[in-house]
């Protein structure tokens, strides 16, 4: 195999830890903008204007899932659940909100499919070695 094709181990423990990173600081702006920017009743107002169900409800869990579940994968710390649970996130964003409009921004679904992919591949692939999950792995290895 040539250098072009040939993954390393360590190339592919930074590939993850790089997707992981930056999805989760993404959605943890994007959680915390929902928490400490609009707030509750902010978001609620907004997710009953997108006709989301539940908006109250679903305005504390989005905005917690996004906040924690940002915070988990920038950590690497339980990151299958946080990025199941984001992937979850996106796939109603697309499915509620964003579908109805078309691929592209700024209205279109193209980045939460991006953010859906980027979650389901971290759901797969796991936080890799360098993360919480990698070193508590270690220590009870």
């Amino acid at each position: 195999m040539t250098a072009i094709t040939r993954t390393s181990q360590s190339s592919a423990t930074t590939a993850i830890a790089i997707l992981r990173i930056v999805t989760g600081a993404v959605f943890f702006a994007h959680g915390y903008q929902k928490v400490f920017v609009y707030g509750h009743a902010g978001v609620a107002q907004a997710f009953a204007g997108m006709h989301i169900p539940l908006p109250g409800t679903t305005a504390l869990l989005i905005a917690a899932i996004e906040l924690l579940g940002g915070i988990a994968l920038i950590l690497g710390f339980g990151t299958r659940i946080a990025a199941a649970l984001l992937a979850c996130d996106m796939l109603g964003a697309i499915l509620l909100v964003h579908g109805q409009n078309g691929f592209f921004l700024p209205t279109g679904f193209e980045f939460a499919l991006t953010l859906l992919g980027a979650s389901v591949a971290l759901a797969i692939a796991g936080s890799g070695s360098a993360s919480v999950d990698g070193a508590l792995d270690r220590k009870t290895a």
